[in-house]
């Protein structure tokens, strides 16, 4: 129970006030002792190397049973899997490129001999021992946790997912009280929808490369961000001026965006490529269908008891997300998770040679390069790159078509005076059916993302995992169609969003701009949420002037020249990835 709570916020609060005496990491315990494995490399004089594999993070030697497998370093370290035994005397920071797909099932069998394997660290020529796991089944390793706490910490990130994003919509209900109460017209009201949207779009580009600096972690971003929504939805609530509620609204989404970008690393980080897509449907689900049921939570309490009770439910769905969070959302970062270890090891042995990957590979770098690098790099190669340019814009009218609903349903269905106030002869009242209801129509959206995630569950169960345990890994193109993307375990991110879409910029990652890979996702963020920001603000008009049949059809047709973009990039995808001079260059 200790190792539960330990990596937790709330663990961390008491290991800071006991001084570490509560809560220990085993390299804290009066019984520690480093594993012979471990012993025998810092002690020998020559290192004794078993290839000539580099330390980078991409590739390992894997020795089972005496059988020496080549695998993924993203994989080494899962609880149905491989363990290490190399060192090598090469540069830390080289890069292995060379890839083996087709091994996984080799390593399954053969860890079905052996469960426990301890991992040799590697020495490098200048007498670093590179940190890493101390065995295959170590616990400290997130993808060995127990599955029921894997499953927790899934659940919390998936409601987490869910009260942010169901924060955005849940405001639209008191738009005519906001109009009432300072004055303003219905696109000035609908701001409080637009720059929440905006705000959870511009977060993630500071946010995620935040979380990918090993010495500050995704739970940290995700613990100081919560409190910060928690507290600003107190005076957004009661604020009593109209650009106040505005500022605080983008502030609201700003500061609520880290778990839309990261959340999927953090899945990624406790389970491996066969089961990773389960877990990313139910947290990509929770974060469909929160707009979906924003209407609906609000729909029967703002015409009772008053427009700003929206927001008070934004406050009282924050108050106990937060403290979850605090008491059952631990560190998952494996650079993270090593990072503190070799701290720990060092100050154990007094050994400066102890060091972890992600230190050797931004040694003489500053905190401020690496952030700026990484917050920069990603918007470069979506400019560089149009297959990824066009995925992201696509992903982007898809999101923005969705968020136009907000202000198409009542215009159909007839209860926000405030539209029928500005556009009277828009669309013929067809229903008059009160806010409520209207609520429970956006119930059909819920319904269609339940529908497409078992749909998708059962393509990955029936199709792709045999099909991976058969043959391996697809190329990202071959899964463009149907749009069923796969998460590469060293990324460590999502490849279903929305329409899946963006996974497929996630698999170009791959082997080429890995370091980058959440940024890049932070960077999809952006592309889809502007875009949804600007839908807000252009659907009224675009409806009045064509109707809402007519404006609707427009979206779709957008929507139809992106299917021939995904067939484009089905066709010659593999070919704009050879050509891409950008990734060539990280190669």
């Amino acid at each position: 129970m200790s190792s539960i709570i330990r990596d937790t916020p709330l663990g961390q609060f008491v290991r800071l006030v006991t001084h570490n005496r509560v809560l220990q990491y085993p390299e804290e315990k009066a019984d520690f002792r480093l594993p012979d494995e471990w012993l025998r490399v810092v002690h020998s004089s020559k290192a004794k190397y078993s290839s000539s594999s580099t330390c980078s993070s991409d590739t390992s030697t894997l020795y089972i049973n005496d059988e020496k497998i080549d695998a993924e370093k993203g994989d080494e370290v899962s609880s149905s899997s491989e363990a290490i035994s190399s060192a090598g005397s090469e540069s830390p920071a080289e890069t292995v490129s060379n890839e083996k797909q087709n091994v996984r099932d080799d390593i399954e069998q053969a860890i079905e001999r052996v469960k426990s394997i301890p991992i040799v660290p590697r020495r490098t020529a200048d007498g670093t021992v590179l940190v890493d796991w101390y065995s295959t089944d170590d616990p400290e390793n997130p993808r060995n946790w127990a599955s029921l706490r894997r499953a927790l910490v899934a659940l919390v990130l998936c409601l987490y997912t869910f009260v942010v994003y169901t924060s955005s919509a849940i405001y639209i209900n008191s738009q005519p009280g906001v109009e009432k109460e300072f004055g303003v017209n219905a696109t000035e009201a609908s701001l409080g929808l637009a720059l929440f949207v905006l705000g959870y779009g511009i977060g993630p580009l500071l946010w995620s490369p935040l979380s990918e600096l090993p010495n500050i972690g995704r739970n940290p971003v995700y613990f100081w961000t919560m409190l910060a929504f928690v507290i600003l939805s107190i005076p957004t609530a009661l604020v009593t001026n109209y650009p106040g509620l505005m500022v605080l609204r983008f502030l609201q989404g700003f500061f609520g965006s880290p778990c839309l970008a990261n959340g999927g690393a953090s899945l990624g980080d406790l389970y491996n490529d066969l089961h990773l897509p389960y877990a990313l449907i139910a947290w990509v689900s929770a974060g469909y269908s929160g707009p979906a049921l924003g209407p609906l939570l609000s729909a029967f309490s703002v015409p009772v008891l008053g427009w700003r009770w929206s927001l008070l439910e934004i406050l009282f769905a924050g108050s106990v997300i937060f403290p979850v969070m605090f008491t059952f959302l631990p560190e998952t970062s494996p650079a993270t998770i090593l990072l503190q270890r070799a701290q720990r090891l060092r100050r154990l042995t007094g050994n400066p040679a102890f060091m972890s990957q992600s230190e050797i590979d931004q040694q003489g770098m500053s905190s401020r390069a690496i952030f700026l690098d990484a917050l920069i790099k990603p918007l470069e190669i979506t400019l560089k790159d149009p297959a990824i340019l066009f995925v992201q814009l696509y992903t982007a009218v898809v999101y923005a078509t969705y968020y136009s609903f907000f202000e198409s349903f009542p215009l159909v269905y007839a209860t926000y005076y405030s539209f029928f106030e500005s556009f009277p002869l828009v669309y013929p009242v067809f229903y008059e059916f009160t806010s409520g209801q209207i609520g429970l129509i956006f119930l059909a959206i819920l319904v269609a993302c339940l529908l497409g995630a078992a749909a998708y569950a059962s393509y990955i169960h029936f199709y792709m995992n045999p099909r991976i345990r058969a043959v391996g890994e697809p190329a990202p193109e071959t899964d463009s169609y149907p749009r069923s993307s796969r998460v590469r375990p060293g990324l460590r991110l999502i490849r279903l969003r929305m329409d899946c879409t963006p996974g497929y910029p996630l698999d170009r990652t791959h082997g080429r701009y890995p370091k980058y890979a959440a940024s890049l996702f932070a960077g999809n963020d952006f592309f889809r949420s502007a875009l949804a920001f600007a839908a807000v603000l252009f659907a009224p008009p675009l409806f009045k002037d064509l109707g809402v049949a007519r404006g609707n059809s427009l979206l779709g047709g957008l929507s139809v020249v992106g299917v021939i973009g995904i067939w484009t990039l089905y066709i010659f995808g593999a070919r704009l990835r050879s050509m891409s001079k950008f990734a060539i260059s990280e190669q």
